[in-house]
C-alpha cells in the first residue's frame, strides 16, 4: 500500500508513475474522498470540543439551579450532527481505503517504462539452446510415452488443469522439490512449512485482495472464510502481520507448498499440459529486510534460484521486466526463463520481486530503527525457487533422446 502522505505530496507525479504499470489508475476520487474524510474528522473534533464546553456550562447552571433548556437543545442538536458526521466519515474512510488498496506499487526509478512485455530487457544468459538432430517431442508426448502424468484422470477427479503425476513422473516431481529445498537451505534460507489455507486479511496483506479475488479459490460460508494458497508468499508474508521484527540480519525463508489459481490463462497450442494449470507445486523464497539491505537480499534470492537451474544443467535467461509487466506489489522484478524446445520459446520458471515496503504497510510489519528509535516498515522480497510444473517440462524436453526416453539430470538421481 502506498502512503497517502506521499500521494498528496506529488499526486501528478505519483499518478504518472502508476500509469506506467496500470493505465487505468486515477487518483482523483481517492484524493477527494480522503480530503472529505479529513475535513469531516476536523469538524467532528470541533463539535466534540463544543459539546464538552456546553456540558461544562450545563453543570455550572445546574449548580446555580439556573435554567439550561436552551443549552440542552443545542447539545441535542450537536449530538445529531455528530452522529450524521460519523456516518459520513465512516463512508468516506471506507471509500478512501478501498481506493488506495487497489493502487499498485510504484516501480523503482530506472525501470524501463513500457506496457509491452516484448520490451523486457535480457540482462543475463546462461548456457545455450540444445541442438537436436532428431524431431523434438513436447512434454505431452514424452509424458504419455513414459507414463509420467495423467491429465485425463486428473480432470476426472478435479476438472481440467489438475494434473496427476504417476510413477517416475511423481518421483521426478518430488526429487525436484527436495533438490531445491537443499540448495536454498545451504544458501541460508530457513525452511518453513505453512498452512495451505489463509485468512482474507492475510491475502489482503500480501496484495492478493481485493484486486485479484476472482483468481483465488475461496472456501466461504456463514461460519468460515479462507482462501487456498495462490503462492506460499501470501502465508510467509502473513507470519509477522502486526509485529515489530528484529531484522538486524535479513530474515530469509524457504517454503514448499502446492499453489492454487483459478485463472489458468488461454490454452493455445503452447499452453497445454503443464504449462498453465490450476494446481502446481512451488518452492518459494521470501525475505524480510531493512530497506538498506533489500537490494543485496534481492541478489541473494536471484542467485539461489539460478543455482537450481545451473545444478540441473538447464539453459536460461534473466529478464528485467518493464513497468507494465511487473506484478501488482512489485517495485522491481526479474523473471528467470528456461527455453522449452517443445514450445520453441522461453517460459518463466521464477519471478523474483522486491516489493519494498508495499506489503509491510498493508500487513503492518515493522522493525525498530536503532539509530532513530522509530518503528519503520520492513522491506519484503519474494521469488519462486522454483515452480516445478514448467521445470518438469524443461527437463523432459531438453533432456529427451531420439527414442523418447529421458536422461535424468545427475543431481536428481540421489533423490529418486
Amino acid at each position: 500500500m502506498l502512503p497517502i502522505k506521499k500521494i498528496l505530496k506529488d499526486p501528478a507525479g505519483i499518478e504518472k508513475s502508476l500509469k506506467t504499470k496500470d493505465p487505468s489508475v486515477s487518483l482523483k476520487e481517492l484524493i477527494e474522498s480522503y480530503q472529505t474524510y479529513t475535513e469531516n474528522l476536523s469538524k467532528l473534533e470541533k463539535l466534540k470540543e463544543n459539546l464538552n464546553t456546553l456540558s461544562k456550562q450545563i453543570a455550572i447552571k445546574k449548580q446555580k439551579q439556573e435554567d439550561a433548556t436552551d443549552i440542552l437543545k443545542e447539545v441535542s442538536s450537536i449530538k445529531i450532527e455528530i452522529k450524521d458526521l460519523m456516518a459520513a466519515s465512516s463512508e468516506d474512510k471506507g471509500l478512501y481505503e478501498a481506493k488506495i488498496a487497489m493502487l499498485p506499487n510504484l516501480p523503482d526509478e530506472g525501470i524501463k517504462v513500457s506496457l509491452n512485455p516484448d520490451d523486457n530487457v535480457c540482462i543475463k544468459t546462461v548456457g545455450e539452446k540444445r541442438k537436436f538432430d532428431f524431431p523434438v517431442k513436447n512434454h505431452l508426448e514424452l509424458g504419455e510415452q513414459n507414463k509420467l502424468f495423467d491429465f485425463v484422470r486428473g480432470a476426472k477427479i478435479s476438472g481440467s488443469g489438475f494434473p496427476v503425476y504417476t510413477g517416475t513422473g511423481a518421483e521426478i516431481e518430488w526429487a525436484l522439490i527436495n533438490l531445491m529445498l537443499d540448495i536454498h537451505k545451504k544458501n541460508g534460507f530457513e525452511m518453513t512449512l505453512v498452512p495451505h489455507l489463509v485468512a482474507p486479511e492475510v491475502m489482503y496483506g500480501c496484495g492478493q485482495l481485493p484486486k485479484f479475488a476472482t483468481q483465488a479459490y475461496r472456501l466461504h460460508d456463514k461460519d468460515y472464510d479462507h482462501y487456498l494458497l495462490p503462492t506460499a508468499e501470501a502465508a510467509l508474508n502473513g507470519l509477522y502481520m502486526n509485529e515489530i521484527l528484529e531484522v538486524d540480519q535479513p530474515k530469509k525463508l524457504v517454503s514448499y507448498s502446492p499453489c492454487f489459481r483459478r485463472e489458468a490463462g488461454a490454452h493455445g497450442k503452447n499452453e497445454r499440459g503443464l504449462i498453465r494449470v490450476h494446481q502446481f507445486n512451488k518452492v518459494e523464497l521470501f525475505a524480510f529486510a531493512k530497506p538498506e539491505d533489500s537490494d543485496t537480499v534481492f541478489e541473494q534470492i536471484m542467485a539461489s534460484a539460478e543455482e537450481v537451474l545451473q545444478t540441473l544443467g538447464l539453459h536460461y535467461r534473466n529478464m528485467l521486466l518493464v513497468t507494465g509487466d511487473m506484478s501488482f506489489g512489485a517495485s522491481k522484478t526479474v523473471d528467470i526463463e528456461v527455453f522449452l524446445p517443445g514450445q520453441d520459446r522461453y517460459y518463466e520458471v521464477s519471478s523474483v520481486s522486491n516489493c519494498r515496503d508495499f506489503q509491510a504497510r498493508r500487513s503492518k510489519i515493522r522493525y525498530k530503527d536503532k539509530e532513530t528509535g522509530k518503528n519503520t516498515f520492513v522491506h519484503t522480497l519474494n521469488g519462486s525457487g522454483l515452480a516445478t510444473a514448467r521445470l518438469m517440462v524443461a527437463i523432459l524436453e531438453n533432456f529427451q533422446n531420439a527414442n523418447g526416453t529421458i536422461n535424468i539430470p545427475e543431481a536428481l538421481k540421489k533423490y529418486m
